[in-house]
């Protein structure tokens, strides 16, 4: 369950997100709707809930993509990013 303070087991929900195949710190779920985290995609200035910045190393955490069974659910949205 993500928290009031945008975290999930103590990690915060934005800034450099690293996407790996195994060994994430976070299973996410890509949903259309009755997402737990509405995520922005952002080149830059990853500091707000649900803003992420995609790296391909050096992330402030790191996020596997599953089918079912994710941690978290995620939407990706163009705006309004942050916990639903």
């Amino acid at each position: 369950m993500i928290g009031s303070d945008c975290t999930f087991n103590g990690i915060k929900l934005y800034g450099k997100v690293e996407i790996v195949d195994s060994f994430p710190d976070i299973k996410v779920e890509i949903v259309n709707s009755f997402a737990d985290l509405k995520v922005e995609k952002v080149s830059s200035f990853a500091d707000e809930c649900g803003k992420w910045e995609i790296v391909d190393s050096f992330g402030d955490f790191k996020v596997q993509y599953v089918d079912s069974f994710g941690d978290i659910k995620v939407e990706f949205v163009n705006s309004f990013p942050g916990v639903s």
